[in-house]
């Protein structure tokens, strides 16, 4: 089986910053941070190949960096420039090989969460 372990949320003001760490008991060819907030779809939030390609919804770009740690089985999610539209649960995920990450694609594991709130 395949454990992912996420950490690093908490409560921070609009502006402010986070870094969530996912540890993988396995890593998988592909990676990936999606995030959830009650009544709405889950939503992919940024994903990375073994090659280190990079995917990223366009609500995140240029204010998130996804990045990983190989050897130490780590995936990150540096978030900046927070917006109270980023509070939700985050979930790290892995999934097997694709061209692309796709966040529409079917992750095979997913972390348990860890929750974000950003306030105004």
């Amino acid at each position: 089986q395949v454990q992912l372990v996420e950490s690093g949320g908490g409560s921070v003001q609009a502006g402010g910053s986070l870094r969530l760490s996912c540890i993988a008991s396995r890593v998988g060819d592909c990676m990936g941070w999606f995030r959830q907030v009650p009544g709405k779809e889950r939503e992919g939030v940024a994903s990375i190949n073994v090659y280190g390609r990079i995917v990223y919804a366009e609500s995140v770009q240029g204010r998130f960096t996804i990045s990983k740690d190989s050897a130490k089985n780590t995936l990150y999610l540096q978030m900046n420039t927070l917006k109270p539209e980023d509070t939700a649960m985050y979930y790290c995920a892995t999934g097997p090989t694709w061209n692309l990450c796709n966040f529409s694609n079917r992750w095979s594991y997913w972390g348990q969460g860890t929750q974000v709130t950003v306030s105004s």
